[in-house]
């Protein structure tokens, strides 16, 4: 188990634990209510900024920004500037991030395998 340090807060103090198992180190890659729908928006080719906004109802321009950051950083996306009368921004996969492809797959068919396991809502259909 990881260990833990102290974080105060205002007058609350907070255990924060620290990642030390690559398998978390993944999954907070990926974990999150819009990060595997952002990258599974980009398995089907590089989007822009707007492209990935409206294939995401409900996100806002602020929090896709901050998710679309992360997974930079996380070198899960790569991000290209074009300078021209018009400047845009392009986001795709890098190698790593299409590797992120198959395991993200895997997971959606053992969910789907197994949704009375999960005791979830029902599955909402293919992911692919």
């Amino acid at each position: 188990m990881a260990p833990m340090r102290d974080c105060r807060i205002g007058e609350t103090i907070m255990n924060l634990k620290t990642v030390e198992c690559e398998v978390e180190r993944l999954l907070a890659v990926i974990g999150g209510k819009w990060k595997v729908l952002i990258l599974r928006e980009l398995f089907n080719g590089p989007r822009r900024h707007n492209q990935l906004c409206r294939a995401l109802p409900g996100i806002r321009q602020k929090v896709l920004t901050a998710q679309l950051r992360e997974l930079e950083l996380d070198g899960a996306i790569s991000r290209k500037v074009f300078e021209s009368k018009r400047p845009h921004v392009e986001y795709s996969l890098t190698p790593f991030g299409k590797r992120l492809r198959g395991l993200i797959l895997q997971m959606h068919d053992l969910a789907r395998q197994n949704c009375e396991l999960l005791k979830r809502r029902p599955p909402a259909g293919r992911f692919r």
